[in-house]
């Protein structure tokens, strides 16, 4: 179990690290996340934190989500998210106190979790990338169709998880060990490389991840890639390819 935090996602740039090696980078805001109630064992059956991310007017909450900030000490909060934890760790973050950026500092790279793009009704060539049907003589009318779905009498029905048409983005996606590049603690900005899910301005779930952080290319460090034993591919690897051996003399 991983306790997070909660971001807003600014957008993608690039920078330059000290190598001279440009990274693409996606920009999160770490907006004051506060600590708005603790769920136990003994009353919720389970253990977690609960944080409050974002501002809002009162007159868009009711008044039973005004007073449960309320008793926090914090004001009117947009989204609440919870994360669970071991029940030792909900000791070391009192209700009411508020965590950014600097939460992060000792991490290398995050799990980043949020809701992907909506991009409304599409077709199977399109959402599964099928090949559709031939374009030459015999087809007609079916260039684009998924092919027969159907069974025969045993088990006489369409098989759930079936690659079939229907709306396209629009839910929940973690992208894994994406490696920060740079914390702007002051700023409450955080840049990761790489793309996160969502739209700009949506709010995402950031979590430390437990592996290791992936090299950068053209910086030193860890490889970026195995060496390829196909000599073709050794420069796309990022390494030279060994020389063929001599022919030995007769």
């Amino acid at each position: 179990m991983k306790m997070g935090l909660l971001a807003t996602k600014v957008g993608m740039t690039q920078i330059f690290v000290n190598e001279g090696v440009r990274v693409p980078v996606t920009v999160l805001q770490v907006k004051p996340n506060v600590v708005l109630a603790h769920k136990t064992m003994e009353r919720d059956g389970y253990t977690a934190i609960q944080f409050g991310y974002g501002e809002i007017r009162e007159k868009l909450l009711s008044k039973a989500e005004i007073g449960h900030s309320k008793k926090a000490g914090a004001g009117p909060m947009r989204d609440l998210c919870e994360f669970r934890v071991p029940e030792d760790k909900l000791a070391e973050f009192a209700v009411g106190t508020t965590l950014g950026a600097a939460f992060f500092a000792n991490a290398k790279s995050l799990d980043i979790s949020g809701t992907s793009k909506g991009k409304g009704f599409a077709g199977v060539m399109k959402r599964h990338h099928f090949s559709g049907f031939p374009g030459s003589h015999g087809t007609h009318e079916y260039f684009r169709h998924g092919g027969s779905i159907g069974m025969r009498a045993q088990p006489g029905k369409v098989l759930k998880g079936k690659r079939m048409a229907g709306q396209m983005g629009n839910e929940r996606v973690t992208q894994k060990n994406l490696r920060i590049v740079q914390i702007m603690e002051e700023e409450g900005l955080i840049l990761v490389r790489g793309a996160v899910p969502g739209s700009r301005g949506k709010v995402v779930e950031l979590r430390v991840s437990n592996r290791a952080p992936r090299a950068l290319h053209g910086v030193g460090g860890a490889q970026v890639e195995e060496a390829s034993k196909n000599p073709m591919k050794a420069s796309k690897a990022g390494t030279k390819a060994k020389p063929a051996a001599a022919p030995k003399k007769k």
